[in-house]
């Protein structure tokens, strides 16, 4: 069984199969230093979890990614050598990088077919989207994404009416509908019900089978229902990563997070 960490990592290079790429990334806040030398890829088509410890760094790491935050050091390669690094915010979220944050943030006065209309790649006006004549094209792809969402059943339904669940579900579909390459999900079921979480861990797997998701949870339940590979980030750098099974079970980890159960059961 793996019991990998930090120091034992070789020099990454960029692989081909990657969509994103983290090269010694480091960032401080008034001395404190959120990253540290931080790397780390994600494949293509890959779903990857990511856990740690308030404090661990995980929302600072979204952040850069997103162009929220400059790095002191170190490169974001996204795609083809693209380095985000020196993109703004609106120039990676056009590139095909979507950000779901953990509380939805959703037009809840406007109908669910109406956000996603509203999210539509390309366009920012509300008013402007609101009267805008679709495209069949864009008929379609709302569609099928409130089929994948499944909110189909409640197209005409004012957003703010849905439950905590189904608002995570449609802000997820409003970065669907804009076609991300890439999406980064803040915590996804907190605050869900059992049925919802179970609901979305098939959502967020059957979406790495056409985009690549990063998951930012603490739900090690949720987590392990995902089976996929997970990272842990414990001050601003990668503590291990492998199997939610051979990360629990990493001495590293033990001694890291000795008392919080979640990480240990």
């Amino acid at each position: 069984m793996s019991n990998l960490n930090v120091t034992e990592y070789p020099a990454i290079h960029v692989p081909g199969e990657s969509i994103l790429y983290l090269d010694g990334v480091s960032v401080s806040f008034d001395g404190f230093k959120a990253i540290d030398n931080l790397s780390l890829y994600i494949k293509k088509n890959e779903l990857r979890c990511i856990i740690g410890p308030n404090g661990a760094g995980k929302t600072t790491m979204m952040d850069i990614i997103t162009g929220k935050t400059r790095p002191d050091a170190g490169r974001v390669i996204f795609g083809d050598m693209t380095d985000l690094t020196s993109m703004s915010e609106a120039e990676i979220a056009n590139m095909g990088i979507g950000r779901k944050f953990q509380k939805p943030t959703v037009f809840e006065n406007h109908t669910v077919y109406d956000n996603l209309k509203l999210a539509l790649k390309g366009r920012r006006r509300v008013f402007e989207n609101l009267f805008f004549k679709l495209s069949c094209e864009d008929d379609d792809r709302i569609r099928d994404v409130l089929k994948t969402i499944a909110l189909q059943n409640h197209e005409c339904l004012e957003a703010g009416k849905l439950s905590h669940g189904q608002k995570q579900w449609l802000e997820i579909g409003m970065l669907l509908v804009q076609d991300p390459k890439l999406l980064l999900v803040d915590e996804p079921v907190a605050g869900m019900t059992r049925q919802e979480t179970e609901l979305t861990a098939e959502l967020l797997t059957w979406l790495a089978e056409k985009h690549s998701v990063v998951v930012v949870e603490h739900d090690m339940e949720f987590v392990r229902s995902l089976a996929t590979r997970v990272t842990v980030l414990h001050q601003g750098s990668v503590l291990a990563e492998g199997s939610i099974e051979s990360v629990q079970e990493n001495p590293r980890v033990v001694e890291v997070y000795l008392g919080e159960g979640q990480y240990l059961t």
